[in-house]
């Protein structure tokens, strides 16, 4: 069973296969045989979406399969049927499931009850679906990304624990500043440590910035925080003009969007020449395209 749970789940050789099956499907080539013809794809969301909905649902009709979309109110979940009977149900209708959720426990027990693969659409650990996409976005503008220099500024949150796991099965080099009280988890920072993974923490964001090949950020109120004093501890994280100018002269600004401008990045910054946020958008759909075709390859047909 071939589910795409999270980064460190996958080997780098795999991932790297991903990515170049990417950039062919972005070149229309593979597309006209409609390779997932015959499959369908169900996605399930707890909560809202623009770019990952969308992203699947013209990716997998581009590769010729179809989509049932569910919200958590759609399925009998909402009235106490267990996660594992959804489960198996489902895997009786399709062929692959995408859930975008809260708690990584209800992906994990998605995919342990499947019989179909299973992809994270976004949990509060992780969002590997985007890493893929801005792995692919960087190496199209900047070259190859490994012994590369990527600076993250801001909270410690899913997306950072993405790219903590991107930094050692891509092998380039991370740095991330973080507020005292949002730092990522320990665990996955020694993860990577033992792995050999070049990810230094520290809290100064111009430090972390400091000759960088790319900046990234977040907003600073992600999918299930609650608001509380974040602004006032992510205030001197913004990624800005100041905090460019630390950085390499060619360096490229990254954002997964939603964007908060003004806040967690400013409008001079994401609207600026140094800004690939809307061809990181762009990709989610590709690299979920080569996703869903390695997760199905060994059934087609």
């Amino acid at each position: 069973m071939r589910h795409f749970l999270d980064l460190n789940q996958i080997d780098s050789s795999v991932l790297r296969e991903i990515i170049e099956r990417a950039k062919t499907f972005k070149l229309g080539d593979g597309l006209a045989e409609r390779p997932l013809d015959g499959k369908i794809l169900a996605l399930i969301f707890e909560k809202p979406s623009t770019r990952t909905r969308v992203s699947f649902e013209a990716g997998m009709k581009r590769l010729g399969g179809e989509v049932i979309m569910l919200n958590s109110s759609d399925l009998q979940l909402a009235r106490g049927e267990t996660l594992s009977d959804t489960a198996k149900v489902l895997s009786c209708y399709v062929d692959c499931i995408m859930m975008r959720t809260l708690l990584e426990s209800t992906l994990v027990e998605l995919a342990e009850n499947a019989n179909v693969p299973v992809i994270n659409g976004l949990t509060n650990r992780s969002h590997p679906c985007q890493l893929m996409a801005d792995v692919m976005t960087f190496e199209e503008h900047c070259g190859p990304i490994k012994d590369k220099v990527i600076a993250w500024s801001g909270d410690g949150n899913n997306m950072a624990a993405s790219w903590i796991q991107a930094a050692v099965q891509f092998d380039f080099v991370l740095h991330i500043a973080c507020p005292p009280d949002l730092m990522p988890s320990q665990t996955l920072i020694d993860w990577a440590k033992c792995k050999g993974g070049r990810v230094y923490i520290n809290h100064d964001p111009f430090i972390a910035v400091a000759d960088a090949d790319a900046v990234v950020t977040d907003t600073w109120v992600s999918m299930g925080d609650v608001d509380s004093n974040r602004h006032n501890l992510l205030a001197t994280y913004r990624v800005d003009d100041a905090l460019m100018a630390k950085a390499k002269p060619n360096s490229v600004f990254m954002h997964c969007m939603p964007a908060n401008r003004g806040k967690d990045v400013s409008a001079e910054v994401i609207d600026g020449p140094q800004s690939l946020v809307f061809n990181e958008a762009e990709n989610r759909m590709y690299s979920q395209m080569a996703i869903l075709y390695w997760c199905l390859s060994e059934t087609r047909g």
